[in-house]
């Protein structure tokens, strides 16, 4: 990783952690996913090629207000997002402009334009025919697939009927316990990655 891409996932993780919401609070069923997080078990996840810089096709099945598809676009080849709610999805847009600005008055590198987000339910099929026609992409050409401990059964066993061999299924907000799912094989040599994040590869 080059340093002006660094210094940028380093700024981009900055940014949203600094407008994280959860635990407290009128919205606090809501949980955010650190970025500092993800940032810090990056170098593991592109040596381990769980991420292959510029070729994985990443999607997140509940993306909230996109902040992980922001953040991956810059080494993904498409980023995809999936959320439920529409009014957690609304604040992707102003986000997204804020951080540009932010973003340019430092120097540093803006969010490629690989960044498909869709309201609706990561369990209908109607919800991936709309990303095959936008993205030119099918739920089973997908490699990454990332969760934050919400339903992750469901996605789970969505990823083992309809995943190729080999795609990668993380889930964030795993800790010492790695719940097993009949279909996918725990990588326990990385899992709990920064003691957070579980990460499961279908055979």
């Amino acid at each position: 990783m080059d340093l002006l891409l660094e210094s940028t996932l380093q700024e981009v993780a900055r940014f949203y952690d600094e407008r994280k919401v959860g635990d407290v609070g009128p919205l606090g069923f809501r949980r955010s996913t650190d970025l500092g997080t993800l940032l810090a078990g990056l170098d593991r996840l592109v040596s381990q090629e769980i991420i292959v810089p510029g070729k994985t096709l990443f999607m997140d099945l509940g993306c909230a207000d996109g902040r992980v598809n922001v953040f991956l676009s810059y080494l993904a080849r498409v980023s995809v997002g999936i959320e439920l709610d529409e009014w957690t999805l609304d604040e992707y847009d102003p986000l997204r402009v804020e951080l540009e600005g932010h973003l340019s008055r430092h120097g540093l590198l803006l969010p490629p334009d690989n960044i498909f987000l869709f309201q609706g339910d990561a369990t209908d099929e109607g919800v991936f025919e709309r990303i095959g026609r936008s993205t030119g992409f099918s739920l089973g050409q997908f490699d990454l697939f990332y969760t934050y401990l919400v339903m992750h059964e469901e996605l789970a066993d969505l990823i083992v009927r309809r995943g190729k061999p080999g795609a990668i299924f993380l889930i964030y907000g795993l800790q010492k316990v790695m719940p097993r799912y009949n279909g996918l094989r725990l990588l326990n040599h990385l899992s709990p990655l920064e003691g957070i994040l579980g990460i499961y590869k279908k055979p």
